[in-house]
């Protein structure tokens, strides 16, 4: 079986000069990066997954629109997969499942946006799937929230659910633990 990759929602609509700009979203999005090249270096599968809004007019991910591409720092090459998507959870409605059963994939590594919303739901389902999964920690990002008149920090926010989704879901790693251990064939 293999190891596929699967960035989600690495989208303009997230970095400055997008309509929801997240809390380390640059860092999030090299770190991003650096998984993507191992992944392109080896030949291994990925898949980038892109969130579009049902509606045109939509507030977010406004089809039709520079909000909804994919961000420069992690574009896809010509012939990689783009799955597009219209709710939190990208297996929901999309051949995503299929896609990577079709290359043998049983270990999915996942990294992007938010780390609240897409990142979790996708997780969770990945498992529910029968997937093993790997989530990168330094490759996610979200947002500050607010939860009955008090703000949650984005910092508090994705360490509560990376904690969450380490706890069952996914084993936890740094994009740079990640690739040390893929560099050593772990």
């Amino acid at each position: 079986m293999a190891t596929g990759l699967i960035l989600v929602d690495v989208q303009n609509e997230y970095f400055p000069g997008g309509r929801m700009e997240l809390s380390g979203i640059g860092r999030a999005s090299a770190n991003a990066r650096e998984i993507l090249d191992l992944f392109r270096d080896r030949g291994w599968p990925l898949f980038h997954v892109q969130h579009l809004s049902k509606q045109a007019d939509a507030p977010l991910f406004t089809p039709g629109t520079p909000f909804v591409e994919i961000h420069e720092s992690v574009k896809p090459l010509v012939g990689e997969k783009v799955i597009q998507k219209h709710s939190p959870n990208s297996f929901h409605q999309t051949p995503l499942l299929g896609e990577l059963k079709a290359v043998g994939v049983d270990h999915a590594v996942i990294v992007g946006a938010m780390s609240h919303m897409c990142i979790d739901a996708t997780t969770r389902a990945a498992y529910d799937l029968g997937l093993r999964c790997a989530l990168i920690h330094d490759a996610c990002a979200t947002r500050d929230l607010e939860f009955q008149g008090s703000k949650v920090r984005a910092d508090e926010v994705h360490a509560s659910f990376m904690a969450a989704l380490g706890w069952w879901y996914a084993k936890l790693a740094s994009a740079a633990d990640f690739a040390d251990d893929a560099s050593k064939g772990k």
